[in-house]
């Protein structure tokens, strides 16, 4: 069964902010001779590597929401700024728009069951700059 992870995108606005961070970071890490690269350093490998590794992704929570995901490729040991052993979270570089769902702040990243995961969207239903709590609204009234 696949496993997903969920994680706080910590000072990003909205899902197009999200996009032109991660478009930077692609772009210094393929001018820095490292390839198509994006990932996120976390201080523990997940336990349930292999669950996530069998088609997992990470759930982004912006400004409260689930509100995209990017497949996980790759957990890779490395060694953080200190030093210390530390794990690599390796995306896929596409953000897939998901059905806004609330969730709690949390610190780090936790596991998040394919059952509890929210649905993919499609283009007609990606309402990039709508507010999530107005979307969520409209959804909860069958309007979208």
């Amino acid at each position: 069964m696949t496993l997903h992870l969920v994680k706080l995108a910590v000072g990003i606005d909205s899902v197009r902010h999200l996009r032109a961070v991660q478009k930077k970071r692609l772009a210094a890490n393929l001018d820095a001779g490292r390839g198509p690269l994006v990932e996120f350093i976390t201080r523990n490998r997940p336990k349930r590597a292999d669950e996530i590794l069998a088609s997992g992704s990470m759930y982004w929570v912006v400004k409260g929401f689930i509100r995209v995901r990017q497949r996980i490729l790759a957990l890779d040991p490395v060694s953080d700024r200190e030093g210390r052993r530390a794990c690599a979270i390796r995306f896929d570089p596409e953000l897939v728009a998901t059905a806004a769902v609330t969730y709690k702040p949390i610190q780090g990243w936790r596991y998040l069951e394919e059952r509890a995961a929210p649905p993919d969207l499609t283009a007609a239903d990606d309402f990039d700059d709508m507010p999530p709590e107005m979307r969520s609204e409209l959804r909860s009234l069958g309007l979208i």
